[in-house]
């Protein structure tokens, strides 16, 4: 019988059976070599992606470092224990969002828009706690966990804020600190900063910002896929925070808590500088602020107030505003005078009172009647006007006159250590003929020279000014940061050392003979009534700025003591000023006889005007440089 021959078509379901044997072998191959991928060679990779999806790390702030002044004895800037309060979105019931922000506003005290604002419609699907007020008084906490079960989702915890202990006028060298903005965030995003972060936004805390601000810690916890923290010792890593450094300044307390005293209700500003180092001792503007007013969560109609009050109390008019330096410039043109050799010092020059010039009347301000003769000496001494307007005008000239200004540093920033330095003016022949597109005259050479015009400068200019002539041609870089400390141990990491900016070339006897004729200022000249004290010798120059009213002055005063020393080191420069908008009681060379007074005989305010005498405390009024 012959064999069976089996049909093609009958062999098709075994090799469609092979097939798919061989496909799933294929395919759990595939699956195992991608398994053995995933959890062998890559298993520690994603085990590392799992864990940071299941961490939602905390920021843990870090404590700005503490500012001292150069004493290093207490603080005038650190830290205090206060709270934050937070509100985690995604825990509030549904619907019931309206009602908890208005329950916190009440308690926090603060408006319902002030809290939506840091928690939008967006953010309420949140695990993440959102931080809705920050320096929250114990007793507000107190009232939060009173009402705890009401208020779903809101937490709080410990966070240091700044606080300054005797703010005054200190308060423009120290600044204050705030919520970084938005603005900051994406320039300085790539510094390390984030948002939420506490700044410096003005002063020595924006300048020196990431040097005091520390480094942040960490606390990072487990969650579960929806944020929520599952409880276990083990689900917490802490990092700690690490404090910032500290900073002692160059500012003496008992120096600053003096200017700020003669100055008194007035507003203008006092420049107190060594010479030969650079170095502030004080820097007083008025009006100030107070600081601790960006620590209160209800600051909004205080910081209003303080925004629009026409007298600026947040501008540091130490640095950020100018003035016509009036007849304190006198000293700039005796510099140049005698470095030029423009006219003989010792050539007289009649004053009557008045000179004609460009069909007008040219009143020398000092003296109606008029000084009589003078040299260069006498000049400086009475401060005449037409002294300085004829050698000006028609010896020394304008171009010169533009030189011998810069050559001090005027119309451009000292480059002290603080944010918002203006660099004051200059002007030029150029300037004018661009600006107005008028040439420059001779009146305008002639009110250049007593400091008059579109000439300004900046108190710490000033100071730079007389420095330069104490130190014979020598500009060291005013500064306030005088070292940083370790925080724990105190050790100095960085002393800061004098920079030399500027030295002339000028002969260092031309400076003898200015200080010299600075010093007749005083024994003989225009401020020989307030500064006759007997603790220290004194050499200066008065200035009467007109702003063109017809009672109204700013009263300049700039000088240094002592005026002749064996140790330069003793010497100190006193720059002041008080503007028109006071009562005019020309009052700069008497405030400036309180600070010397107070420096150099180891006393406070209230002692040195007890020793100067009754016009101290009420100034004689209506006087004139």
């Amino acid at each position: 019988m012959p064999p069976v021959k089996i049909a093609p078509e009958d062999e098709g379901p075994e090799k469609r059976i092979r097939f798919l044997k061989v496909f799933f072998v294929f395919i759990f191959v595939i699956y195992g070599l991608r398994l053995f991928s995933m959890q062998i060679l890559s298993g520690e990779l994603y085990r590392s992606r799992a864990q940071d999806i299941a961490r939602r790390t905390t920021v843990i702030p870090a404590q700005r470092g503490e500012i001292y002044d150069r004493n290093f004895n207490q603080p005038l800037a650190l830290n205090t224990d206060s709270f934050a309060v937070s509100l985690t979105p995604a825990e509030v019931p549904r619907g019931e969002m309206a009602a908890l922000l208005e329950r916190l506003s009440r308690i926090l005290g603060l408006s319902g828009e002030q809290i939506e604002e840091k928690i939008p419609p967006q953010y309420y699907y949140l695990y993440q706690p959102v931080e809705v007020a920050v320096n929250v008084p114990f007793r507000v906490i107190a009232a939060l966990a009173e009402n705890v079960d009401t208020l779903p989702g809101v937490s709080w915890q410990s966070k240091p804020m700044r606080n300054y202990v005797d703010p005054g006028s200190i308060s423009h060298l120290l600044g204050y600190v705030g919520d970084i903005t938005r603005d900051e965030l994406t320039m300085l995003y790539n510094k390390g900063y984030q948002q939420g972060d506490r700044i410096g936004k003005a002063g020595i805390e924006r300048q020196y910002d990431e040097i005091l601000r520390g480094r942040e810690g960490r606390e990072t916890r487990i969650v579960d896929v929806r944020g929520r923290r599952i409880a276990g010792a083990g689900n917490i890593i802490r990092e700690s925070p690490v404090m910032g450094k500290n900073l002692v300044l160059t500012i003496d307390r008992s120096i600053q808590t003096l200017a700020e005293k003669a100055l008194g209700n007035r507003i203008g500003s006092v420049v107190v500088m060594r010479p030969g180092t650079g170095e502030i001792l004080a820097m007083v503007s008025y009006p100030w602020y107070d600081p601790n007013l960006f620590n209160r969560i209800d600051m909004g109609t205080e910081y209003q107030a303080l925004s629009n009050d026409p007298n600026k109390p947040f501008l540091n008019r130490a640095i950020q505003s100018s003035y016509p330096p009036a007849s304190t410039f006198k000293i700039v043109m005796s510099t140049g005078i005698l470095a030029e050799n423009a006219f003989p010092a010792d050539q007289l020059i009649d004053c009557r009172g008045e000179i004609s010039y460009g069909e007008r009347l040219w009143r020398c301000h000092i003296r109606r009647p008029g000084h009589g003769r003078l040299n260069l000496q006498k000049a400086l001494a009475q401060s005449c006007d037409i002294y300085f307007w004829t050698v000006g005008r028609d010896y020394l000239g304008v171009e010169r006159i533009v030189s011998y200004a810069r050559e001090f540093g005027f119309g451009e920033p000292t480059g002290i250590d603080l944010p918002g330095e203006i660099s004051g003016f200059i002007p030029t022949p150029q300037w004018k003929d661009r600006r107005f597109h008028e040439r420059w005259l001779g009146g305008d050479t002639m009110n250049m020279a007593i400091g008059q015009g579109y000439t300004l400068v900046t108190p710490v200019q000033m100071a730079a000014m007389t420095a330069m002539v104490v130190n014979d041609g020598k500009i060291y870089r005013p500064h306030i940061l005088k070292e940083v400390r370790d925080p724990v141990s105190g050790a100095v990491e960085r002393d800061i050392q004098p920079e030399l900016v500027h030295e002339s070339d000028i002969n260092p006897r031309i400076f003898e003979r200015v200080r010299r004729d600075m010093r007749s200022v005083i024994s003989e000249g225009t401020a020989q009534f307030p500064l006759n004290i007997r603790s220290v010798r004194i050499a200066g120059k008065t200035g009467t700025g007109e702003v063109g009213l017809q009672d109204r002055w700013h009263s300049w005063f700039t000088a240094y003591a002592p005026y002749e020393t064996a140790n330069p080191d003793e010497q100190v420069v006193v720059s002041l000023i008080v503007e028109a908008v006071n009562h005019w009681e020309w009052w700069a060379p008497y405030a400036s006889a309180i600070i010397f007074q107070g420096i150099f005989a180891g006393q406070s305010y209230e002692e040195a005007v007890q020793v100067l005498g009754p016009q101290y405390f009420m100034p004689v009024q209506g006087r004139r440089e």
